[in-house]
């Protein structure tokens, strides 16, 4: 059969959303299903299966567990970029900084996609915290795609994803690593204070905390309400007393139970 002309049925596409809901928590709605017909084709053709029903009946057995990890991969958007939501930085560079005295400082960005939002962090703090080399300051960042944490290892980037950037910080924290095509790497001296590790929100953490700030930014969008709500309330958990959590500007706060305070839009701290 020419794959092109395959559908995906809504029986199908009911089960794929209950296969990524129950590993990830995200919840694909209805009028997502030609999205994750183009995006199953991908995994169809790489492994040479006929149709939708052999790729479901594969990801399910015991032979398809490594394929699980390549599901999520496809289902997920990973859309993101240096200093994404500049006011968050702003409000962390004048508000947040200059508050934090001491010794050892914890960041969590806890969707961090190909690496942009950590690295960005990074950058703000090596800019705006005169002693942290002398300090004990780290950053964790974790996503639950391979694909993308394999591009945030090599923390490379190309012209156009580095295109809005500052033309100072550019040249002081990346170097050029090829022409054509133009592509930048960060700086080791920001590479070293994040570490990169794979997590599934939706599983036991294993970190032990706490931490002083916790970025969690367009992600709960594709999470039902009581998804959120628990996610929310682990992250109190791991905040340290006066912490913050950052969210997306999309994902307010208001419509779920928590016990954090609101500072302003997408900026809530632990009291």
């Amino acid at each position: 059969m020419d794959l092109m002309s395959l559908e995906l049925t809504e029986k199908q596409f009911r089960k794929v959303s209950h296969i990524v809901y129950h590993l990830c928590g995200i919840n694909l709605k209805d009028g997502k299903q030609a999205l994750v017909r183009a995006r199953l084709m991908k995994r169809l053709r790489a492994l040479k299966l006929p149709d939708f029903d052999t790729y479901l009946k594969y990801v399910e057995s015991r032979n398809g567990h490594q394929e699980i990890s390549f599901l999520i991969d496809v289902i997920t958007t990973n859309k993101t970029s240096f200093f994404r939501e500049p006011e968050h930085f702003n409000y962390l560079r004048d508000k947040i900084l200059p508050k934090l005295t001491n010794r050892r400082l914890r960041f969590w960005t806890a969707a961090c996609s190909s690496g942009e939002e950590p690295f960005s962090l990074g950058i703000l703090l090596k800019e705006y915290l005169p002693d942290i080399d002398f300090r004990d300051v780290k950053i964790l960042a974790t996503d639950i795609s391979t694909k993308m944490l394999e591009k945030a290892r090599t923390s490379v980037y190309g012209e156009e994803e580095v295109r809005h950037l500052p033309p100072l910080l550019l040249q002081k924290y990346f170097t050029r690593v090829r022409e054509p095509p133009r592509a930048w790497q960060v700086k080791n001296d920001v590479r070293t204070i994040v570490r990169l590790a794979r997590l599934n929100l939706m599983d036991t953490w294993p970190m032990k905390g706490p931490f002083d700030v916790i970025f969690c930014r367009n992600v709960m969008i594709y999470f039902d309400k009581p998804t959120q709500e628990t996610l929310i309330n682990r992250f109190w958990d791991f905040l340290g007393p006066g912490g913050y959590l950052f969210v997306g500007h999309s994902e307010g706060l208001s419509a779920i139970s928590h016990k954090f305070r609101y500072i302003r839009p997408a900026i809530y701290r632990k009291q």
